[in-house]
């Protein structure tokens, strides 16, 4: 113990005498302590704490929350309020300062005040969890609470294209356009609120294709509510007599081109019948690259015919959905059911003929 106290005694008596003026003449040379690179005086400092990134200093202060670049002292922003702390998000994004009964949140890119949450008495400090989504904020009335900061997306931008609202513009919305063809007054079919459902609205929907984060391709020609080629013709007259060169309008018109061009197939084909197997009635899908008379003759497994359905003249087009495929229900021509088996289908369309094979299963 006596070694111990020599040794402090010696070290004491070693140190240089230092008088107060010439203490304060040394360390204030050019205005600032010894080792300090710029002095940040704005009211009376409660808090400071630096960016994740080290590229900022937020201070807080009695005049409110101070921004400063980190290397140089400029003065970059303040956040207005008296603060007792701060606090930045681990991302960096966001700021947290603690006003009074108020936390206040800001984007530290742009200074925006985003959101306030009131606490219960006064707020003294706050602080991030490490992921970000939690926020605490510690009072003087011995509360901490924790508060729910992940971010939420935002509501979808809703178009006035996307007439059923379901975030894509689609063949749904240009078929629901047509089916209130005429129609006045309020209607989610009015694309340009003009008070009237017309091929207008129409050609907009089209123009619209594409155009929604959420569209999955540019339409779904699903059979049953696709249109029919001679439909999308007749709009394509319809449009193109307006006059209209809004490009919205014209990229319209470009949409229902290929939209056309996509229900005129390259070739006639019979494509295989659905259900298949079926009982007691299927439907018999095909397509024509030509106009041509049509008929499909059914046989039985050894030849004999059954049944002949006579279509009549069909124009160029896809006969895929229900309404528009050929139909049998497993009767011969005398309205008899026929049995359980193997048939074949044949389609005869002008100089085409093709056959595939179904099976009924009772």
């Amino acid at each position: 113990m006596k070694t111990t106290l020599s040794m402090i005694l010696i070290v004491f008596f070693m140190m240089p005498t230092l008088t107060p003026n010439a203490f304060a003449q040394d360390s204030l040379q050019w205005g600032l302590p010894e080792g300090a690179k710029v002095r940040l005086s704005k009211g009376s400092i409660a808090k400071i704490a630096y960016s994740p990134d080290g590229t900022r200093l937020a201070v807080a202060s009695s005049i409110g929350v101070w921004i400063y670049d980190a290397q140089t002292g400029q003065e970059l922003d303040l956040l207005p309020g008296s603060a007792y702390d701060v606090a930045f998000s681990p991302d960096g994004q966001t700021q947290a300062s603690a006003d009074g009964g108020e936390i206040r949140l800001w984007d530290v890119n742009t200074g925006r005040h985003i959101h306030t949450l009131e606490h219960t008495d006064a707020v003294w400090g706050v602080a991030f969890s490490p992921d970000g989504s939690t926020l605490a904020s510690g009072s003087s009335d011995g509360t901490v609470l924790l508060w729910d900061t992940t971010p939420t997306s935002p509501e979808p931008k809703q178009i006035a294209a996307d007439v059923n609202k379901d975030g894509i513009v689609n063949i749904i919305d240009l078929t629901l356009v047509a089916s209130n063809f005429g129609k006045t007054g309020q209607n989610t079919a009015d694309v340009n609120s003009d008070s009237v459902v017309n091929i207008v609205d129409l050609t907009l929907v089209a123009g619209a294709f594409g155009t929604t984060a959420g569209a999955p391709s540019m339409w779904n020609l699903d059979p049953e509510i696709a249109p029919t080629r001679t439909q999308v013709e007749q709009w394509l007259r319809e449009a193109r007599q307006m006059n209209l060169t809004d490009s919205t309008f014209q990229r319209g018109i470009l949409i229902l081109e290929q939209l056309l061009a996509s229900l005129t197939p390259k070739e006639t084909a019979l494509l295989p019948n659905y259900p298949n197997p079926f009982n007691p009635e299927t439907w018999i899908p095909y397509q024509l690259s030509e106009p041509a008379e049509v008929s499909i003759s059914i046989y039985s497994a050894d030849g004999r015919l059954v049944r002949r359905l006579d279509l009549g003249h069909q124009s160029v087009g896809v006969y895929e959905s229900r309404s528009r495929a050929a139909y049998w229900d497993g009767k011969n021509a005398l309205g008899e059911s026929v049995a359980s088996g193997l048939y074949f289908y044949t389609l005869t369309a002008g100089d085409f003929t093709a056959t595939r094979r179904m099976l009924i299963r009772k």
